[in-house]
Order: structure tokens, then sequence, then C-alpha cells
């Protein structure tokens, strides 16, 4: 048994005519007409299992062979030079064998099965590649943002950077960075487990993995987050927030409908405001109307996952919107606000109405349940409303019961 695993440690990647002599020098010197033997060499890592004719009957014979071929692969028959071939070059065990032909049949009919000879990969090649691709994995993770489509108004070139990091791939001729050519591009590569862009598949050719990084990384959103030094919480961005899942900003017909109406009544609201009240100081949402839908789905999931109570802080900007669309304030109560005649020790005159809050309970009518939702006053211009809402969050979830933080949150 000794001997099959000494001969089977030695089957690796090597040429014939390289390592000849290298093996040589490992035998022992004999004089002629002597006996042959060997050095012993122990290696018990090689699987040789796969191999059904490697056995402990068979090693003194394979090995002697396997000598003979490395001096001269034509001294040991076509089958044992293909097999050999095939194991030096790196073919898996079970694979690097090839039937011999019947009896009666030219050698020809290897052929084919010389041909599996030429079609082995190089290892250290391969391992390059593959190391290559998951540098470049990362390189989108890291810097992808950085290339990310966040310039509607198409401006950036004049007076934004636009700096494109040289490890992004943006054109073929960049593929040279990672040692990589243009006809890698068709070659499937494994998948790192710090991915999930292959959603089931463990396993993508590089064409398609280069563009789903880019619908991950470098569309309207950008996704920066790599500077996190805990493992798994980079994991649970990347798996639970599912942005890096195929088809992930794929939505069904009622939740683009859903998303419309919400982002039209975030903007007739600012709209409105601003036509009837022109001269009026305000602190508007233009701009960011997309707040609106965000916060509302994010409510919205929120429910579905049993949430009871949500505690919100905000500045001014926006603030009238929220309560409005999101908290659902009476809007007669918002607009008598803007009345001129308030005097100035009334409620909501100046802009005593952008530091206003509101708590509000009614029925979600996505999940048709009840939650609490709460707009806390912010105190100044500054974010001094934070430590509020998170002493409010800790006193509501204490009052509650919800020792686990599963059913209020801010």
């Amino acid at each position: 048994m000794h001997r099959l695993r000494t001969c089977a440690a030695r089957l690796r990647p090597f040429t014939a005519s390289q390592n000849a002599t290298s093996f040589s020098q490992q035998r022992t010197v004999v004089t002629p007409g002597a006996l042959r033997t060997f050095q012993p060499f122990r290696c018990y890592t090689a699987p040789v299992a796969a191999e059904p004719f490697l056995n402990g009957t068979s090693s003194n014979y394979v090995e002697e062979m396997y000598y003979a071929w490395l001096e001269n692969p034509k001294s040991v028959h076509k089958s044992w030079d293909i097999f050999f071939r095939n194991a030096n070059a790196g073919a898996p065990p079970g694979s690097a064998y090839q039937n011999p032909p019947p009896v009666g049949v030219s050698l020809s009919g290897l052929s084919q099965a010389q041909a599996l000879v030429g079609a082995q990969p190089n290892v250290e090649k391969l391992v390059e590649d593959h190391l290559a691709v998951q540098s470049l994995i990362r390189a989108y993770q890291i810097r992808g943002h950085h290339v990310a489509q966040l310039d509607p108004l198409g401006i950036m070139d004049a007076d934004l950077d636009s700096f494109i990091p040289a490890d992004i791939i943006t054109s073929s001729g960049k593929l040279g960075f990672y040692g990589l050519e243009e006809a890698d591009l068709d070659k499937v590569f494994q998948l790192p487990t710090t991915t999930f862009i292959g959603g089931s598949e463990s396993a993508l050719p590089l064409r398609e993995i280069i563009r789903r990084l880019e619908m991950a990384y470098c569309q309207h959103i950008g996704v920066e987050f790599m500077f996190i030094n805990d493992l798994q919480q980079c994991q649970w961005i990347r798996q639970n927030k599912k942005f890096e899942k195929p088809g992930v900003m794929q939505f069904t017909l009622d939740e683009k409908r859903t998303l419309l109406a919400r982002m039209v009544r975030s903007t007739r609201f600012e709209e409105f405001l601003q036509r009837k009240w022109s001269s009026e100081k305000r602190f508007g949402l233009e701009g960011c109307e997309s707040l609106i839908p965000a916060l509302k789905t994010i409510i919205d999931k929120s429910s579905e996952n049993g949430v009871e109570s949500v505690i919100m802080g905000m500045p001014h900007r926006g603030r009238l919107n929220v309560l409005a669309n999101v908290i659902r304030k009476e809007l007669e109560q918002i607009f008598c606000q803007f009345n001129s005649k308030l005097e100035a020790a009334d409620e909501g005159s100046g802009d005593v109405k952008y530091h206003l809050g509101m708590y509000h309970r009614r029925i979600n009518r996505v999940t048709d349940r009840h939650i609490t939702l709460s707009l806390m006053a912010n105190p100044s211009h500054l974010e001094a409303v934070d430590p509020v809402v998170q002493g409010k969050t800790k006193a509501e979830q204490f009052y509650c019961g919800d020792s686990d933080g599963k059913r209020c949150f801010s």
C-alpha cells in the first residue's frame, strides 16, 4: 500500500522532458544487471480512490512504468502515455484514465483521447485567473460607487469629480489590469462566498460576472460598505439587503403603481406649497422627493415583520411633507400654520411648524395591521433630536415588554 501511495503522490503536474532528470536524482545509483530500487518518498495527500486500477498489487508495476515514461514517453503503451500526460497536466483523479482501444483496432482510435491532453488547462493559469476574478469582484464592492450614475443632469464633467478607478472594468481593454484577456470573457469562473451576484448559481462566465457587478454597484444607487471591519455585518448587508441578488430591482405592476402614486403625492405637495405661499420661508423637499416612497416602503416591510411602533426624527427640510404623506397629519392643520395673520405667540407661526412633531396610530393599507408612527419634535436646528428618539424608543420597548426590539424601532 505504501508503494501505491508513493506512486500516486508522484503523479503530479510535471512534464516528462523537464523532470526525468530531477526524478532520476532521487533514485539510487545501480550497477548494470542489478535490481532497480527506489528511495522511499512518503506523501499521503493524493486522492487515489477514483482510479480503480491503482491498488496494492499493481503499484510496483505502475511505478516502474511511470519512471520509464519519464525517461522516454514512447517506451510505454499509448494509453499509459495519455494517462501520465493527463495526470501531470492537472486532470482530477478519475478523468485522466482513457480506455485503450479493443484488440485489433489501430491506435488511431486514441486520437480523441489524446486531445484531452492539450485540452487540460494550465493549473497555475487557472488559479491566477480565479484569483483575478475574485480581486475584480472585490474592486467593485469597494470602489464601484465611484462610477455609479448619480448625475441625472449630466453635469459631472463640469464641476464634479469624474475620477474612475483603474481597477473598475469600464472597457475590455482594462482586463489587462488583472492579467485577463478578451478571450477570457466567455470562460466560466467559480464565484467566491463573499458575493451573491450568482443567485442560485455558483459559477458564471466572466462577461456575466462583470454585467451583474455593474448592475449591483454602478447604476443609479451607489453602495459603499466595505469600510466596515466586521465580516458578519458586511455579509448581512450583501445577503439580507439583497442588492447583489439578480433581479432585485424588478417590481410588479402593482408595486410600480404604488411607488408612482407616492412619488406624485410627494411632488404635488411641494408644488402646492410653493405656488400658494411663494414668499413664505419654507424648508421644502425639492430634489429629494423619493424620501417619501422610501420611508413608506420601510414602514410597510416593518409592519410585515411584526413591528407595531416606528419612532422617527428629522431636521427641518422635508418635515411637512413627511407629516402630510407618511404620518398622515391633517392637511388643514398644516396649511393653517401658513396663515400670515398668526402672531408670534401662536402655535405654528414662523418656522415653529418645522419644529413640531406628531403621534398617530393608523392601519397600514398594505399589511392591514395597526401601526403607530411618531415624528419627534426637533428642539433645535441641529440634530439634537437623535438622543430624544433613542430615549423614546427605549421607553416604548420597556413598557410593552419588547426586550428583543422586534416590535418597536427607530
